[in-house]
């Protein structure tokens, strides 16, 4: 998710508040071997992704806010070709909110689903125009008020713009790491895969851990090919992704299996 633009917290990232707001909800029970191994499996991607960042590219909260909106079943490079030119339009919440939805559409056109996301943007920014002021809210319960943000969104603004971990972003990336890093286990909803990561890692390390998650899924653990178990995370913590590779040779076997049937079916 990140790129973090010039500017956007100072070169050293976004500052920390002194008290970080309670969690609504209880974390599930994890054992001192399983956050042992959590601590070992952040330390192997930390070597190997030391810049894992968002890779959403911003210099405000108002603008990550809505580049994440935007994001949502698009690529994040996708969406930073078109952010330029929309925020040089566009440079405060306010500005949205004195234009339309379709004075937004064409700056966003080449985005997937551009129409809605451009009436989510609008409506996001009206909100935080005449309910917040003109900033950002910096909680989770009024983040959740605006148009098009859910969990994963505020976590990213929260995390990104301010410093503050509430959660952990659950994107298809982590959803999937998740599952092949032995951190859940197979079919658990994203809300529940959310709190045992949270339960897992350090408290302020919730939003780095998205980070370094997401940079293994998109650079090499990825969704399709079955090269990551070679690498050294995927090796050590990788049991999902040795099943995927000892998959392969079965399925080719039943592909094989069935040519020959066919070709005998038509020498017959």
């Amino acid at each position: 998710m990140s790129k973090r633009g010039p500017g956007a917290a100072g070169a050293r990232g976004p500052a920390r508040v002194a008290v970080e707001p309670e969690i609504p909800f209880d974390l599930p029970r994890v054992t001192a071997g399983q956050r042992e191994r959590a601590g070992r499996l952040l330390a192997a991607l930390e070597r190997a992704y030391p810049n894992a960042r968002c890779e959403l590219n911003y210099t405000k909260p108002h603008e990550l806010l809505a580049a994440t909106i935007l994001s949502a079943q698009a690529t994040d490079s996708g969406v930073n070709k078109a952010t330029p030119a929309l925020f040089a339009r566009f440079p405060a919440p306010a500005d949205y909110a004195a234009a339309a939805p379709g004075d937004i559409e064409p700056y966003i056109r080449t985005i997937g689903l551009f129409r809605n996301k451009a009436k989510a943007v609008h409506a996001a920014m009206r909100e935080i125009t005449e309910k917040f002021g003109g900033e950002v809210p910096r909680t989770m319960d009024e983040l959740l008020t605006l148009r098009g943000v859910a969990r994963k969104t505020a976590n990213v603004v929260l995390g990104n713009a301010f410093g503050i971990n509430v959660g952990v972003v659950v994107d298809t990336h982590v959803e999937r790491l998740s599952v092949r890093l032995g951190l859940a286990e197979a079919g658990t909803p994203i809300p529940r895969i959310e709190r045992r990561l949270m339960a897992l890692f350090p408290r302020d390390r919730w939003c780095e851990v998205s980070h370094l998650l997401i940079f293994h899924g998109r650079y090499a653990c990825k969704a399709r090919g079955v090269e990551c178990p070679s690498h050294p995370v995927c090796a050590e913590f990788g049991s999902a992704c040795e099943l995927r590779v000892s998959a392969r040779p079965r399925k080719a076997a039943e592909v094989t299996g069935k040519s020959r049937a066919r070709a005998r079916g038509r020498a017959r």
